[in-house]
């Protein structure tokens, strides 16, 4: 099988993903989803004109010349409106929230007045009309929309919801990823190792790629190198009704590269495998019934670049996200060789320098060097058959943080 593009393999593995059915969850559940349909108001914000300021509610007419004599007839607290009228010469009490007195038509503030004892204040600055007044409807309406479908709910959009008197909202299903590490050197963290045995890492870095995209990561453990213990983790994702299978390692061509075999066996009908990029080579696209399995490269690095480049914006489409990956202009602070015909993803530290981004590639790039990959903050994207590059020379980077 011929190696595939990058941008095509890409391509391939989100042709027909769509977000995935709605649920209803309580808002206080809703932070981080997607909307899968609008929000629309239920009420009116405010409800009725209300007092800006802790104050005083009167006539304009009485204070536009002062210093003004008022009589204070009452007190309007919110939560508790004053019930009576306000007259010539009048004042009601009132405190930021509360519901403007019938008659009143402005709210002095409290640094204005002197309160003169017996029930009378003197006002000392004069206040036009309307001031310090939230008429009715100011934020919004009954009916209005508010939040858009497709809508990621910030703490903005949730406290928005509350207002409006959702106490539920309709939301995107956040897609489920099964993670299968396979490999007889593998134990997890935490454990005693033997002589020939490695720490398993990589479904760590890949489950947190998957929730920083939303979507709900199921770690079903390490597979021993036999076709029936990784067969097993498989029905165990299709049991669990995954929407993405990732396996990790064993997708290779090795004598212990088990995964095609199994996958194909459990029904999975293969797209591509072997893709023209470095790290990631050996990455594996297949659908097994409506769950899509990505056979992610078994060394970390690779893992975690394809993570980025492929589980990510797959993952982020079934959840009802926008994803972009974020890619900018920089300039070279080394040297780098022509390119073959895979596309390089060459760890690199960003840097700004005299307003434009600077790119030092790290001098070791082997793929098994997770340290590296921790340190650096971007990826210099280098194209099939790319020239030898000089120090200065303009470069593509892809951030990773």
């Amino acid at each position: 099988m011929a190696l595939v593009p990058v941008a095509e393999a890409l391509e391939r593995l989100l042709d027909g993903a769509a977000p995935r059915a709605s649920e209803s969850v309580a808002l206080i559940d809703a932070a981080g989803r997607v909307l899968a349909e609008p929000v629309v108001a239920l009420r009116t914000q405010p409800p009725f004109n209300a007092s800006a300021m802790d104050g005083y509610a009167t006539r304009a007419a009485d204070v536009a010349s002062v210093p003004a004599r008022l009589s204070v007839i009452g007190i309007a607290p919110a939560g508790r409106g004053f019930e009576g009228s306000v007259g010539t010469a009048q004042a009601v009490r009132i405190f930021t929230g509360a519901p403007v007195p019938q008659g009143a038509d402005t709210i002095v503030i409290q640094e204005n007045v002197q309160d003169l004892g017996g029930g009378t204040i003197e006002v000392t600055e004069p206040t036009a009309e309307g001031r310090n007044i939230r008429r009715a409807g100011l934020d919004f309406v009954e009916g209005d929309v508010l939040l858009e479908k497709g809508r990621l709910l910030d703490p903005a959009a949730l406290s928005l919801a509350a207002s409006a008197n959702h106490p539920r909202l309709t939301v995107v299903k956040r897609p489920l990823v099964a993670i299968i590490a396979t490999g007889d050197e593998l134990l997890s963290p935490g454990s005693e190792l033997g002589p020939d045995q490695i720490i398993s890492s990589n479904a760590y870095g890949v489950a947190a790629a998957a929730q920083s995209v939303g979507a709900r990561a199921l770690d079903l453990g390490i597979a021993a190198d036999r076709k029936e213990a990784i067969a097993a983790l498989v029905r165990q994702a299709v049991e669990q009704q995954a929407d993405v299978i990732v396996t990790l390692g064993g997708a290779s061509v090795g004598d212990h590269d088990l995964i095609h075999d199994v996958l194909t066996g459990e029904g999975m009908t293969l797209d591509f495998w072997k893709i023209a990029m470095r790290p990631g080579k050996p990455l594996m696209f297949g659908r097994l019934g409506p769950a899509r399995c990505i056979g992610l490269p078994g060394n970390p690095v690779a893992s975690l670049v394809c993570s980025q480049l492929f589980l990510k914006p797959l993952l982020a489409r079934l959840g009802g996200r926008a994803f972009t990956q974020d890619t900018r202009q920089a300039r070279l602070a080394a040297p780098m060789q022509a390119n073959d015909l895979r596309q390089d993803y060459v760890r690199a530290i960003i840097r700004e320098e005299a307003g434009s981004l600077v790119a030092t590639p790290f001098g070791i790039q082997d793929s098994s060097m997770l340290r590296m990959l921790a340190d650096a903050n971007g990826l210099i994207v280098r194209e099939p058959f790319a020239p030898a590059a000089a120090v200065g020379d303009a470069c593509r980077v892809l951030m990773l943080r």
